[in-house]
């Protein structure tokens, strides 16, 4: 038979008995799994690792939130309750209008979402899918709105809103944040990557503009819209700043502001109290964010921006 070997192959195999040569390439198999595991092995590690840093810290609130107050100063510190004690949370919800908090959080943190959507899905849909003189400008500047932090829009907001009477009410707390750059931002982004096809088909079959977001865009977009609202919701749901600068009574404050109220009433600090109040703050947001968590992924990776 012909022999058909190339020269750089002839000049291998002499050199390199083909037995050699087979022993080798199973050596080298075996050390590239072997780096392929070690590599899968301190990725867990790290994953893990990291993931207990971020954990730790609600773990400590919520056991320090069942001990007792001789405990909570121990040193060293216990890591789980000697005795578990409930009755912490009752105490906190008693030591202030929690309640009232309670609804004051959640009316102005739903208000605002409500607001919101209103004001980006209209404004996402137009940038996404209309053409119109001035819209990358328009576009520009909401994405310059996203580097301005609200702190300092705070004090000519403040002067506006004492100017009309809006001062301690909760259209103070609610209509500055009606709209959000990172919002239409988000959606637009979701809204181009759907098919200009399905739209033009849609129209043909003579769907309005209403009946085309709500019946085609809106459910394409839906890990996007329940990300920001996960977002929106913890954002406002957690303002501390903005509450207690707007508002001078406790009719109107929200949670956080209750929350810190209860550590500045003490003359000891009842930490066991105050973390059991804490609790009862994150615990609709720990919920809610178990719900919604694997929309989040997939909402940055369907948008192109992960």
């Amino acid at each position: 038979m012909r022999d058909i070997s190339t020269p750089m192959e002839k000049s291998f195999s002499q050199r390199i008995p083909l037995s050699n040569a087979n022993t080798l390439v199973s050596r080298a198999l075996a050390i590239l799994a072997r780096k392929l595991s070690l590599g899968k092995l301190l990725e867990t590690i790290f994953l893990v690792a990291l993931s207990l840093i971020f954990i730790f810290p609600f773990f400590w609130m919520f056991t320090t939130s069942f001990k007792t107050l001789p405990e909570t100063m121990l040193f060293p510190p216990t890591l789980l309750p000697q005795q578990w004690m409930s009755q912490n949370y009752m105490e906190a919800w008693r030591s202030g209008p929690f309640p009232t908090y309670l609804f004051n959080s959640i009316y102005i943190a739903v208000a605002i979402l409500i607001l919101q959507f209103a004001v980006i899905i209209p404004a996402a849909y137009a940038f996404a899918k209309k053409s119109f003189k001035g819209s990358k400008l328009l576009f520009g500047m909401i994405l310059l709105g996203l580097m301005i932090p609200t702190q300092v829009t705070f004090l000519p907001i403040y002067l506006l809103f004492s100017k009309v009477g809006l001062i301690n009410t909760p259209a103070a707390l609610i209509l500055p944040f009606a709209s959000s750059s990172f919002g239409i931002f988000l959606l637009t982004q979701n809204f181009k990557q759907i098919p200009d096809e399905i739209i033009e088909a849609a129209k043909l079959d003579k769907a309005s503009e209403f009946k085309i977001i709500f019946r085609i865009m809106l459910p394409m977009a839906k890990p996007a819209i329940l990300t920001f609202a996960l977002f929106s919701f913890i954002a406002h749901w957690n303002d501390y700043f903005w509450v207690l600068t707007m508002t001078n009574s406790d009719a109107i404050r929200t949670l956080p502001v209750g929350i810190v109220n209860l550590k500045d009433t003490e003359s000891i600090k009842s930490w066991h109290v105050i973390m059991a109040g804490n609790m009862i703050l994150v615990a609709p947001i720990l919920f809610i964010y178990s719900l919604a968590n694997k929309y989040i992924k997939s909402a940055f990776t369907y948008s192109g921006i992960k």
